[in-house]
């Protein structure tokens, strides 16, 4: 009966919104047609423009006529003193596109007398009983969550990242190289060194440990430092497989081992000016000849 009078009372709303714009568009259409009527006929454009507007005037008011009487013949709704069928439909009323949280809510209300929680620390599982109106009673196991576990976690794919470069590069390159890959936190938002200290301290994660120590790796302004160039120098080296890089994942920043800077081939590359930095294969022709 609730449900029959909320209806009604939104179709008797619809109808008079429906009458106030009908009432609108006919006083359009008649403002319209003085306007009309008022123009200079010699004035054929402007004739013209106003016949176009009382024309859709006219029209606007055929199609709130047309919805009015849509409005004043509704459909017959049938309504059912109780919830026998309910039970069949349960599924198709709950997943409606036109249900919401609200309406849902409500319905367990209507459903539903009390829901009792309790936990199994053995199986780790959350154990719901659930009281019915009709008397019956039903039974629902939920795996427990784990202290500090939510919805919002890390990606695991930022874990892997991570794990891979903690134990080379600093949280800074980390955080750069992730926002670079565009994988962001756990709450959506972008990495920063802080972020990524506060991970690895979650994970047990070692720390970074600089490759300075040993000298073994060096970054790419260490290796043009040492070679005395520029980084954009040691980029063109590493595009062309002068000197050999490394990166730990793909997006992560280059890698050089120092005894590399040492070979022949880094040393020719560099020595050369106004070339760009490449090896020349022994089966290529020359475009000029020096004759």
């Amino acid at each position: 009966m609730e449900a029959e009078q909320s209806y009604m009372e939104a179709q008797g709303e619809k109808q008079r919104i429906v009458e106030l714009e009908l009432q609108q568009a006919r006083y359009e259409a008649s403002l319209a047609e003085r306007r009309y009527a008022a123009c200079d006929p010699d004035n054929r454009l402007i004739a013209a423009q106003l016949e176009k507007s009382w024309e859709a005037a006219l029209r606007r008011v055929e199609t709130c006529q047309a919805q009015l009487e849509a409005v004043q013949t509704p459909e017959p709704v049938a309504v059912t003193p109780d919830f026998t069928g309910l039970a069949d439909d349960l599924e198709l009323a709950w997943n409606a596109p036109s249900v919401t949280m609200r309406t849902r809510q409500r319905l367990l209300r209507a459903l539903v007398t009390d829901i009792i929680a309790d936990v199994d620390e053995a199986a780790r599982e959350v154990v719901l009983t659930i009281h019915w109106r009709g008397g019956q009673h039903s039974q629902l196991r939920v795996r427990k969550p784990n202290p500090g576990e939510h919805r919002r976690r890390t990606p695991d794919e930022a874990l892997a990242v991570v794990g891979s470069m903690a134990t080379r590069w600093s949280d800074e390159n980390i955080a750069a190289s992730l926002n670079r890959m565009g994988i962001p936190t756990g709450h959506g938002k972008t990495w920063t060194a802080r972020r990524v200290r506060s991970l690895r301290s979650a994970k047990g994660i070692h720390a970074y440990r600089s490759a300075a120590k040993n000298g073994d790796w060096l970054t790419m302004s260490e290796a043009a430092t040492t070679l005395g160039v520029t980084r954009h120098r040691i980029r063109r080296l590493i595009d062309h497989g002068v000197l050999p890089a490394e990166q730990v994942v793909s997006g992560a920043p280059y890698q050089i081992r120092a005894d590399n800077l040492r070979h022949e081939r880094v040393a020719a590359a560099i020595g050369r000016t106004g070339r760009p930095c490449r090896i020349d294969s022994e089966n290529q022709l020359a475009m000029f000849t020096d004759t």
